[in-house]
């Protein structure tokens, strides 16, 4: 009966676990691919600091969850978008550090004013 009760208990909070995920629905991006180009890239980058448009619905819904992620280590993320956040972090930190700082910054400021 124990057991049983446990059971239940482990499939309950694997129920409240799932439903507190980030949609999977843009989990298909090609995060290489983004990455590769420049210009596509750039366009992403200014989505997510609001200083341009977001120009495909990925980039919204990304800029959208990424402040969240990266400040609470991707708790409501999927597999898959734990991997892309991760990919594009280590990119940055890489390669363009100035920037990633700023997308910090952008995700601290954005928290901060939204109380998360």
């Amino acid at each position: 009966m124990i057991f049983q009760s446990f059971i239940l208990v482990i499939v309950g909070l694997s129920a409240i676990v799932a439903q507190e995920l980030y949609s999977d629905k843009y989990d298909h991006i090609n995060v290489d691919e983004i990455l590769a180009n420049s210009r596509l890239r750039e366009s992403y980058l200014q989505c997510y600091l609001r200083s341009g448009p977001c120009v495909t619905a990925d980039a919204k819904f990304f800029r959208d969850t990424f402040a969240e992620a990266v400040l609470t280590q991707c708790v409501k993320c999927t597999a898959r978008q734990t991997e892309i956040f991760n990919k594009i972090t280590d990119w940055y930190t890489k390669n363009e550090p100035e920037k990633y700082n700023m997308v910090i910054a952008k995700a601290v400021k954005f928290l901060a004013m939204n109380n998360h």
